[in-house]
């Protein structure tokens, strides 16, 4: 499934920026988010800060997912931001970010909340992925790569999922064969 490149705008897919601070990013992305979704800022930055002084949203491998809840949100909206300085982010590998998605989801969702993130680690776990996401020119490459990325990796995923239930199906009628045809030996 594609639960990320519908969340993103060229808008909200920032190249190349730069911010001292966690801190400075999530007053950008709070300002952003009430300018294309009509949030209330300070209700943005706080859901954010709030969330990263419970631990850090930094994955490692140069990534963060800083997320938050907000009352009133409709529905889940991200932005992807792309920093020119890594930033430091208090990653379990002490490697700085340069590749930062805020996802900001309603105050109840929960299955959905966590789908996305799901998705999102599972997108940034792969190397190759990262490496292009640093390489693309425009905001709308990057939001093609995320949609072509993730329709790939649920067929992928379909297809292992189909192939396990052909083997497994297989196995059984074999047992179920063998187990008759001993029948009729014996």
């Amino acid at each position: 499934m594609n639960l990320i490149a519908p969340l993103l705008t060229p808008d909200t897919t920032l190249l190349d920026l730069s911010f001292t601070s966690k801190k400075k990013l999530f007053e950008h992305a709070a300002e952003l988010f009430a300018q294309t979704y009509g949030l209330k800022a300070t209700d943005v930055f706080t859901s954010l800060f709030d969330r990263e002084r419970l631990g850090s949203t930094a994955l490692g491998s140069g990534i963060a997912i800083p997320h938050g809840r907000i009352k009133g949100l409709k529905d889940a909206s991200g932005a992807l931001y792309r920093l020119k300085t890594p930033l430091e982010f208090d990653a379990p590998d002490n490697q700085p970010v340069s590749l930062c998605f805020i996802l900001l989801v309603p105050q109840d969702a929960n299955e959905r909340h966590l789908q996305i993130l799901g998705e999102l680690a599972q997108l940034f776990s792969d190397n190759a992925m990262r490496t292009r996401m640093l390489n693309v020119a425009t905001p709308s490459e990057l939001i093609a790569l995320l949609g072509a990325s993730t329709a790939l990796t649920f067929s992928l995923s379909l297809f292992a999922s189909t192939r396990h239930i052909t083997t497994t199906l297989f196995d059984l009628l074999g047992h179920a064969a063998a187990s008759v045809l001993g029948g009729i030996a014996g």
